[in-house]
């Protein structure tokens, strides 16, 4: 139970005890309080007349009750001799002790006001949020402090990304050394903007800042600004930075910032709109009238292009590190870093790892050796081998296994020419990537998949290699179309036209490949607003140009595709009939196939020549979610 939970337990045990005991107090005076008072000369009378049959004496109070039952109290006066006139008159007397002094009871009168005081500010410093938490703290900023006592990441810790670390490494030698800089007429920088896609580890690198430099370090992400009132944002932006300068020097660190940072003047409501505030309050916080010394803020998003333009000039967002994906050299500095706690077997190679996975970012690489040490650890080894690397990737890139599915003889059938026709035409086509391995195993969504890999990085794409590319991803629906007819043909290829699609659009609408269109950008119109093209529009005649020239790319990669596998059909009945036959090649395998040699899958030398060669799934560059791995072929509708 935490601390927090603790105390509102005892907070509510002892109010109920409180109440409690207020509740005995005036049960116990009900009587008191139900009785008649009386002036003393009509209690004298009364005495006189013989009507009274019981006193009680407490203090200057006096308790009688009359002969018809009924109870009454009065006062007696200081010099009064109440006691001799009861007893020469027989009537019965009982003396109480008092119980409380004049204080106490004093004390016992304001108890009520007391206790509600005490609730009502209770409940007023959580609504004020006393935890920066209550009802009324949304005005608040939720920016965490984080100390770092615990799990201190640095530099040693950041690998992969050298340029982005060089940098940084500036600002926290400002905060360790500013003198150094402010002799010669250097200024820390007011920020620095972390630009780079998902995975990259610009977290990872802002919290390495944090730890190198020793001082604060603040995070909250972008979306903890925005509410549904407008106002409360601006006021988390202003909290934020108030609590940043009593700690200065100090970092602070927002994630996603394109939450909130996006261009003005595209919402609904205008001015008013509270993204806007609060990204107005935010500009005027970063370089404004009052200056904020020791503050640098650090933020992180993969968005740039949204951003509004006055938070990238400098004096706000003084600097833009791009975090790219690793090279070579970065991928095995990374997988180190990772492998420090996993033990590692002998044949193990971090490098060649590394050449086989062009296009991992350092998330990726950290999922890849966490599945091998899982998949080591659920066949019960003590160390990590280089077959539960292979594994691991296998199923980071084409998703894991799935031999429980029942396929039929025929739907095997199908799924192993088309999947052969993936292989050869790729084989085929000098400047596809490397086929790396064809499996006829459903993983993932798909019953099947052919994986292509680069041999190194890509950087770019060239047209010729577009269009070849467009024939391996047709040549599954083409092996269909060629051995059962075009009445046969499933919906196994949905995913190879979605990848074509995509590329061939990519081809035409943002590479300036099409000749009819010509050198234009129609991406950003044709999916929406941006702010570089407000009112950019497309013609009918235009639109349907585009949507020509794409059919034609896909179109004649088809054709290309239909073409190679006429002339290479029994290489790729050959490969088929291996794929029915031992449902997994690797890329050396195929091609012994296909000659009509065995696979010898189990020679560790070609299995270690494949390794060298692994990489990730081959998939076109875009912007929008994955399509499924090349090749694959999704599954048959079920009824």
């Amino acid at each position: 139970m935490s601390l927090g939970n603790a105390r509102n337990i005892a907070f509510w045990v002892v109010l109920f005890l409180l109440i409690l005991a207020l509740f005995n107090l005036f049960s116990g005076s009900g009587g008191t309080l139900q009785s008649q008072e009386k002036t003393y000369s009509e209690f004298v009378s009364a005495v006189d007349e013989g009507n009274v049959t019981k006193v009680i004496l407490d203090g200057e109070q006096i308790r009688y009750r009359t002969s018809d039952g009924r109870d009454f109290v009065t006062i007696k006066p200081g010099d009064a001799e109440v006691t001799t006139l009861l007893i020469d008159k027989n009537i019965p007397v009982r003396a109480e002790k008092q119980q409380q002094s004049g204080f106490q009871s004093f004390i016992i009168t304001l108890l009520p006001f007391l206790l509600l005081i005490g609730v009502w500010v209770y409940f007023m410093n959580r609504m004020q949020g006393g935890g920066r938490g209550g009802a009324m703290g949304f005005g608040k900023s939720k920016a965490k402090m984080l100390t770092e006592k615990h799990g201190r990441v640095t530099f040693d810790d950041v690998a992969g990304i050298d340029e982005a670390k060089e940098e940084l490494e500036e600002i926290v030698e400002f905060l360790r050394n500013p003198q150094k800089f402010s002799r010669l007429g250097g200024k820390i920088p007011k920020g620095a903007l972390l630009v780079g896609p998902p995975g990259t580890g610009k977290t990872l690198l802002a919290r390495a800042i944090a730890g190198e430099a020793g001082v604060p370090f603040f995070t909250i992400s972008g979306s903890d600004f925005v509410e549904m009132f407008v106002g409360v944002g601006a006021s988390r932006v202003r909290d934020m930075f108030e609590q940043a300068k009593k700690n200065a020097p100090c970092i602070v660190f927002i994630d996603e910032i394109d939450a909130v940072g996006r261009h003005r003047g595209a919402g609904y409501g205008g001015g008013n709109d509270e993204r806007e505030q609060t990204l107005n309050q935010l500009l005027v916080e970063m370089d404004g009238f009052e200056a904020n010394e020791g503050v640098i803020i650090l933020a992180a998003t993969n968005r740039k292009d949204v951003l509004d333009p006055a938070l990238l000039r400098p004096g706000r967002f003084d600097r833009n590190v791009t975090v790219g994906n690793p090279d070579i050299k970065g991928r095995e500095k990374i997988l180190g870093v990772h492998a420090r706690k996993t033990p590692l077997g002998p044949d193990v190679d971090l490098r060649i790892i590394a050449r086989g996975t062009p296009g991992f970012s350092g998330a990726d690489l950290a999922n890849l050796v966490n599945e091998a040490a899982l998949m080591a650890a659920r066949v019960g080894r003590r160390f990590v081998t280089m077959e539960d690397f292979e594994n691991a990737k296998d199923k980071v890139m084409m998703g894991a296994e799935r031999r429980s599915m029942v396929l039929t003889q025929d739907q095997k059938e199908k799924t192993a020419y088309h999947e052969a026709g993936h292989a050869v035409v790729g084989l085929a086509l000098p400047m596809c990537d490397p086929v790396y391995k064809a499996t006829i195993i459903p993983r993932g969504g798909a019953l099947g998949m052919v994986v292509s890999l680069p041999e190194m990085d890509r950087l770019n794409w060239h047209r010729d290699e577009c269009q070849q590319k467009l024939a391996m991803t047709m040549a599954g629906k083409a092996a269909e179309i060629l051995k059962y007819g075009e009445d046969h043909v499933s919906n196994g290829p949905a995913g190879d036209i979605q990848q074509a699609s995509q590329l061939a659009r990519a081809m035409v609408m943002r590479w300036g490949m099409s000749d009819k269109v010509g050198n234009i950008d129609y991406a950003e119109a044709h999916e929406g607003y941006s702010g570089n093209t407000a009112g950019f529009s497309v013609s009918a005649h235009t639109k349907e140009l585009i949507e020509e020239e794409v059919k034609r790319f896909i179109q004649q990669g088809y054709d290309q595709a239909h073409a190679i596998l006429t002339e290479r059909r029994e290489d790729w009945d050959r490969l088929a009939q291996g794929l029915l036959e031992y449902e997994t090649l690797t890329g050396e395998e195929i091609k012994r196939v296909m000659k009509g040699e065995p696979p010898h899958a189990g020679d560790d030398e070609d299995q270690g020549t494949d390794q060298g060669n692994a990489a990730s799934v081959t998939a076109i560059p875009k912007t929008k979610p994955k399509a499924p791995p090349a090749g694959g072929m999704e599954p048959e509708p079920t009824a």
